[in-house]
């Protein structure tokens, strides 16, 4: 016989997701201009303490410089090339690195391809706009 798994709600009811599929998600800007597209959240998914998104940075682009209070993030390239600048150090990155930011330390990634830059990025705890902050000046 199978066992029936256990249903996870929200507080108002709703049903949380534990399975997403990245074409179903609609993309948004983030504070530091990149697009993403978040395919595990906990405002819409069961996931409770992290985030992953997948983020997309245009040729010739570049994220603004900024810094999380809170999260720890890690980010991972699938596809394309850029450079990382990771508090004061800046180096290259392609398909398969993977880069640790710890809360607190500015960061900012340039697309140097010609194509999207592709990165997944997993927050924890999750990612929000609030805990976003602005450099100015630094790029």
């Amino acid at each position: 016989m199978a066992q029936l798994k256990p249903q996870h709600y929200t507080s108002q009811g709703r049903k949380l997701i534990r399975r997403s599929r990245r074409d179903d998600i609609v993309p948004y800007r983030t504070k530091d201009g990149s697009e993403i597209r978040e395919l595990l959240h906990p405002a819409q998914h069961a996931a409770r303490n992290q985030s992953l998104a997948e983020a997309s940075i245009p040729a010739g682009g570049r994220t603004q410089s900024h810094f999380h209070r809170h999260s720890e993030e890690i980010y991972h390239i699938t596809r394309g090339t850029g450079t990382m600048t990771l508090g004061e150090e800046t180096f290259a990155v392609e398909p398969g690195d993977s880069i640790l930011i710890p809360p607190g330390t500015p960061h900012c990634l340039e697309n140097t391809g010609q194509t999207a830059l592709i990165v997944l990025c997993c927050c924890a705890p999750s990612y929000a706009h609030e805990d976003t902050f602005l450099l100015a000046g630094r790029d």
